[in-house]
């Protein structure tokens, strides 16, 4: 049982400064756990926040419970702040009267610039204080510095606190793989498998002139080393390496023998690309049809039945997304979803491939590509807009939601859940580039999958046989 309310001071706090908490918080997944395990909010509550539709419906339900959660309650929050790098509203919360008077005099003077969507000549004191009182961005929207002349490496440009969220991947409990191992897919050995990343960045500016570097790649692959080897997986990260370059330790790390003792295997390409190929440094396209085959179960027998995760960073289109205004309503769609139309072209193409046993033996026949679960950043005949959907100090949405749903929610949900959940995620962001074509440009992610059970990963479990 709670204590009684928060103390009158907290209280005048967050009512002083609601309405910037309701406009720049960032209340997900990791932030609602912070007070659920301070015993702030209850399992209820938690999912009544993170209900909501939007971004500021979250905030203001949250801090409509807040003040009637205990004396603890405003500790715990700040903290929470602290803990999912929002330090300049713990700040906010904190600060004497005296700061908050010169800081209101800051932002008078810059606020005109932001609305214009500008940053003008400063001073280095005048971009120290700008620093102060910059706004991390919101989670539907990116936040990137303009400039009077813009340019890629301009609208690529992050705040310097904006940064990947990396809590420790949640662990599996014991009750949960002895009520779930049964139906899904073996994971059990240590490690995990094998992953791959390769992260193309830098582009042969002769080779390969159209091909601007991709900042904040190196991000993404960082981001992805860390929450795969959380996950137990033997790591192994290739950065900026041509179409063959790509081709050659694709497939070498098809045929390693080790496969045979592991239970899946990871890849993840991150590059420039087109519908159904990806770039390699020097311009010339690997086609993801021929990765996929190099892990089908004709050509890597040692991964049969064995599930196979690829996650695709790259372009797949010319095309960008502007997105359509919602009408009144529920949100409803009369076509069928992505995973279902390239399944049943999957299947078409594959019932013609079936290969017979060998030497005549009756056996088990497998289809020539199954098990397989492929993550794309973006939808098909799409074009990711760089400019703004790319950070450089938290790299791509698709990665950053992944990563996100990885660590929070692998403990117990099924991978083919978890991308569901990033879908919904990334639906919700929106670019930020006041005065471009990016402004306000979305994208959306899918995933096609084959495989036959369920597949969780059984975080930091591991099962005694």
């Amino acid at each position: 049982m709670l204590e009684c309310g928060m103390l009158e001071r907290d209280r005048l706090a967050l009512r002083k400064r609601s309405a910037v908490l309701c406009k720049e918080m960032v209340v997900d997944e990791l932030f609602v756990q912070s007070l659920q395990a301070d015993d702030i909010l209850t399992e209820n509550m938690a999912e009544s926040i993170l209900a909501e539709q939007t971004s500021q419906k979250r905030n203001w339900r949250l801090l409509f419970l807040l003040p009637k959660r205990g004396p603890r309650a405003f500790r715990s929050f700040c903290s929470a702040l602290r803990d999912t790098e929002q330090h300049h509203l713990c700040a906010l919360l904190t600060q004497s009267p005296e700061k908050d008077g010169r800081e209101r005099h800051v932002e008078s003077v810059t606020e005109p610039e932001r609305e214009a969507g500008r940053l003008c000549m400063q001073t280095p004191e005048k971009k120290r204080e700008r620093s102060v009182n910059s706004s991390l961005p919101l989670p539907t929207q990116e936040v990137i510095a303009a400039k009077r002349v813009r340019t890629h490496e301009s609208m690529e440009m992050s705040l310097d606190a904006d940064s990947p969220i990396t809590t420790p991947v949640l662990p599996c409990t014991h009750d949960f793989y002895l009520s779930h191992s049964q139906q899904s897919y073996k994971m059990g050995s240590s490690p995990r498998g094998f992953a791959l990343v390769i992260s193309n960045v830098t582009f042969d500016p002769c080779a390969a002139p159209d091909l601007d570097p991709r900042k904040g790649g190196e991000v993404d692959e960082e981001v992805l080393r860390k929450v795969f080897t959380e996950l137990d997986y033997l790591v192994t990260v290739r950065r900026d390496l041509t179409a063959q370059g790509m081709r050659m330790h694709i497939e070498q790390f098809s045929r390693q023998p080790e496969h045979r003792t592991v239970d899946s295997c990871v890849v993840c390409l991150l590059s420039h690309g087109v519908e159904g190929a990806i770039y390699g440094t020097d311009g010339q396209l690997l086609q993801l049809d021929w990765v996929f085959e190099a892990f089908d179960n004709a050509h890597c027998p040692l991964l049969q039945n064995k599930p196979k995760m690829f996650f695709i960073q790259a372009c797949r289109g010319e095309e960008m997304d502007c997105g359509v205004e919602q009408v009144d309503g529920p949100e409803r769609t009369s076509s069928p979803s992505c995973e279902q139309r390239d399944a049943g072209r999957e299947g078409e193409g594959d019932a013609n491939s079936r290969q017979t046993g060998e030497m005549g033996r009756p056996r088990i026949k497998l289809p020539q590509r199954s098990d397989m679960i492929c993550g794309f950043a973006s939808l098909k005949g799409q074009k990711l807009c760089t400019a703004a959907m790319r950070n450089t100090k938290r790299g791509s949405w698709f990665i950053q939601e992944l990563n996100t749903a990885l660590r929070l929610r692998a403990r117990d949900t099924h991978l083919a859940d978890i991308m569901v959940q990033v879908n919904r995620c990334i639906k919700e962001r929106e670019g930020y580039a006041p005065g471009t074509a990016h402004h306000r440009c979305k994208e959306m992610s899918e995933f096609t999958s084959s495989l036959c059970k369920d597949l969780y990963l059984f975080p930091k479990y591991h099962p005694q046989y």
